[in-house]
């Protein structure tokens, strides 16, 4: 270990400290998010359908990790690299500890796991009312460093043995592990779906503007009651799952229907997750550039099949890193997946090779294909043929950053801070 490493686990082990503490002093519910995919979006949405009516406090962007929860429980933000801020957040913690505040009575905090013990050894010390169940597809982010994508999954699933007796899992219907996954003695189970479940999303449609994709509308239906939801600026069914994740959160907890679903009339999903942005020479940009992995790449590629468009669909995919020994197959499955969904398909990195080769076995011609070793690369050839009536899926990686392709296409690139994912000063840097 060096020294850096060694003072960022004496600054974990403080931190942790004074939150165990905090929530000893103030006594707050928790809620806690787990998935391989969806959690952020989950999160955000959960907040959204309390924030009118509790006292509420939910993890910034992702922070999902041993550092992130006990950053959301003294509300306090990333010190990235600066030792002053680090330090102030500790003195703020301990104000909290040993002075009297207005804290918050739930606190929403995603919990993610990139090894093994991220969670099962570093976030056992919550104990939730409430757990968020998303996804955990057959193959997940950050495999590579697990045994197998089973070990994963028990990973993710650990919070769930962590509810406390008269608390309640949601979770979604639609996957199996978590519909079917062992609770402890007296804890409920509230399952939201699109296929099924105590609360349904119906009337699923791409809502439409001059024959170009505008948002996304779906009916929520619990015990006989019904509200519709409308999302501007977003497509796919991940934001759907997102939603439902929230409202039933809410409901789990005693708010009615109405009061959760009302709210998201104007729900803001965080950027960089299947949002549409104008693009340049009237085109629509669908920003997926947060992150990748396969059941993300799918999710994406199958709203890019679906969407309204008056010209082309394209298909700008890249690296999905840390699969391990499922890397290539995951990568020419994403292909097959792109053959149908796109008629141009642009790769972008040396794994995303395996894309193009899945394309071309599923019968993608190859003037149909086009490879770029970087983000940069690509960006500036696709602004020179992107055109009017296309729809752009930029679906990224972090490490590959596709935010830049996004920003490169939009029609007015000074909004990116607020529309792109990973525009603080920190990151630009990089």
């Amino acid at each position: 270990m060096n020294s850096k490493e060694f003072l960022r686990s004496i600054v974990i082990r403080i931190l942790v400290w004074e939150a165990k503490l905090i929530l000893w002093k103030y006594k707050p519910e928790v809620i806690l998010v787990t998935g391989s995919v969806g959690k952020t979006s989950a999160k955000d949405a959960t907040y959204t359908a309390l924030k009118d009516t509790h006292f509420v406090r939910k993890s910034e962007k992702s922070f999902n990790s041993d550092i992130g929860a006990p950053l959301t429980v003294l509300g306090v933000p990333n010190g990235w690299a600066n030792p002053v801020r680090w330090a102030r957040n500790i003195v703020d913690g301990l104000f909290l500890i040993f002075l009297k505040a207005q804290y918050p009575k739930w606190l929403i905090l995603e919990v993610g796991a990139d090894r093994p013990g991220d969670i099962t050894r570093s976030l056992s010390w919550l104990r939730p009312t409430v757990v968020v169940a998303t996804r955990f597809p057959a193959v997940s982010v950050h495999v590579e460093y697990y045994d197998s994508p089973q070990a994963v999954q028990e990973e993710e699933l650990a919070p769930v043995g962590w509810l406390r007796p008269g608390g309640t899992l949601v979770g979604n219907y639609d996957d199996e592990l978590v519909r079917t996954a062992t609770l402890p003695d007296g804890v409920l189970r509230l399952l939201y779906g699109i296929h099924g479940g105590d609360l349904r999303a119906s009337g699923i449609r791409t809502t439409v503007t001059k024959g170009m994709p505008r948002g996304t509308s779906f009916d929520v239906v619990y015990k006989g009651d019904k509200t519709r939801i409308i999302l501007d600026g977003v497509v796919g069914e991940a934001h759907i799952y997102a939603v439902l994740a929230g409202i039933a959160a809410a409901l789990a907890i005693g708010v009615p229907l109405a009061q959760a679903a009302g709210p998201f009339s104007m729900h803001l999903p965080p950027p960089g997750r299947m949002r549409l942005v104008m693009g340049m020479n009237d085109s629509v940009l669908i920003d997926d550039s947060y992150n990748s992995s396969p059941v993300a790449v799918a999710e994406a590629l199958k709203a890019l099949q679906s969407v309204p468009r008056k010209a082309r669909r394209v298909a700008v995919l890249c690296d999905m890193l840390e699969l391990g020994p499922y890397s290539v197959a995951e990568h020419e499955k994403a292909g097959a997946l792109a053959a149908t969904s796109a008629e141009l398909l642009v790769t972008v990195g040396v794994r995303a090779r395996g894309i193009l080769a899945g394309a071309e076995k599923a019968g993608m011609p190859q003037e149909r294909m086009l490879q770029f070793d970087s983000s940069s690369a690509a960006a500036e050839h696709l602004a020179g043929i992107v055109g009017e009536g296309d729809v752009v899926l930029i679906k990224g990686s972090q490490s590959i950053r596709m935010e830049r392709v996004t920003k490169r296409l939009m029609a007015r690139p000074e909004d990116a801070k607020k529309l792109l994912p990973r525009q603080d000063s920190e990151w630009l840097a990089r």
